[in-house]
């Protein structure tokens, strides 16, 4: 059993206090955006036997177990985080396994670098995501009903948002959230902008449910995206309710902190909100044009205590449990590998105790147990 040691990202997004409120440290005064924990080769966890790619390359199926080499190979397929987002993240998608399979695959013939700022693929993975809310956490997740977002531009009184609002009533949902997103992001900039200037001040003056777009165009002033956004479901989750991303489910994180789990990739293809290159055909190829519920999940109670957050993805499992005062002890051996992370009280797993931000990595069919007072998150595999 392994303590991890892991890297905080300093992205531009990041909150300045939600972590060191977490981790009981004083705020730098820089974003403090994410914490990584697992063996992602660009900031792996430390144990005092290396690095956890280089622990796990040392012995693949001691570490991870034979069953989880057998169907994921010699590696852990995900990646846990604490995300502490104080701004808007870039309004982006993931695609499918055979996808990204493709995608990477052509970008290698055409001898594109895979640092280059117009790559899409950086790797031949997939990458759904499950975000599960510590504090009040607001996101975008999935296109609205078409007739509910042109309600919503049309209540904006923007001249120029009204032949997307004529689209939106007119066509098959498909046919009418591709045909406006398409036309917001092949727009011309300098017209768009303008149309974004306008709505942003609508949004301002009209608050309620604009608010979070005013917000947005706060940050990301003349964006396309901003008007990408209002295509788009808002969902505010409380502590302990989560979203699942599927590939294909356009998507942002707004504001608050939250546990995130997902397959082990670099692959996002960015509609807007964002410096970054935009590819457009590939986006339009990988969005999935249907409106829906965004379908906040909330955890299923388990054996022993533990919750479990059900997803379709075998590459990561993610559970908690909410340890009383004067509880008692939950078995936590696996035949897979595992990352524990606490997130509130003081947890002994082992010899580690665990506080708020602190984790270990247990290795598959390492004897494991918990005791305490707080909320400890379990991420794993399926098998």
């Amino acid at each position: 059993m392994d303590r991890l040691d892991n890297t905080i990202r300093p992205y531009a997004w990041g909150s300045t206090t939600a972590l060191p409120r977490l981790l009981g440290t004083e705020p730098t005064g820089e974003p403090q955006a994410e914490m990584w924990m697992g063996a992602h080769p660009g900031a792996p966890s430390r144990t005092d036997r290396g690095t956890l790619v280089e622990v796990i390359d040392a012995d693949p199926e001691r570490e991870l177990g034979p069953d989880a080499v057998a169907k994921f190979g010699p590696r852990l397929p995900f990646l846990l985080k604490l995300l502490a987002a104080g701004a808007p993240l870039s309004l982006q998608v993931h695609p499918d396994l055979t996808q990204a399979k493709e995608g990477y695959e052509d970008e290698e013939r055409r001898g594109v670098p895979v640092t280059a700022p117009h790559r899409t693929y950086k790797d031949a993975n997939h990458k759904p995501e499950l975000i599960c809310a510590l504090t009040e956490f607001d996101g975008l997740c999935g296109f609205r009903d078409p007739q509910r977002a042109a309600g919503l531009l049309d209540g904006l009184g923007v001249d120029s948002l009204k032949p997307y609002v004529d689209l939106l009533h007119a066509r098959p949902e498909e046919a009418a959230l591709r045909e406006v997103l398409t036309a917001v992001l092949t727009a011309d900039p300098d017209e768009m902008a303008r149309t974004v200037a306008e709505a942003a001040a609508a949004c301002d003056r009209l608050g309620g449910a604009y608010a979070p777009y005013a917000d947005i165009a706060h940050h990301y002033p003349g964006d396309p995206g901003v008007i990408a956004a209002m295509l788009l479901n808002h969902v505010r989750l409380q502590p302990g309710e989560a979203l699942f991303l599927g590939a294909g489910v356009p998507h942002a994180y707004l504001e608050g902190l939250g546990v995130e789990i997902m397959a082990n990739s670099d692959n996002v293809l960015r509609c807007g909100l964002t410096p970054k290159h935009v590819d457009v055909p590939e986006l339009l190829r990988i969005v999935r044009f249907e409106a829906g519920d965004p379908g906040v999940l909330r955890p299923e109670a388990g054996p022993d205590g533990e919750e479990v957050y059900e997803t379709p993805i075998d590459e990561f499992r993610l559970s908690r449990y909410v340890l009383p005062a004067g509880g008692v002890t939950h078995g936590l051996t696996l035949a897979a590998p595992q990352i524990l992370l606490c997130t509130a009280g003081s947890v002994r797993v082992g010899e580690h105790e665990l506080t708020p931000g602190t984790s270990v990595f247990i290795p598959s069919g390492e004897k494991a147990e918990a005791s305490g007072t707080g909320t400890l998150f379990r991420a794993t595999v399926v098998i």
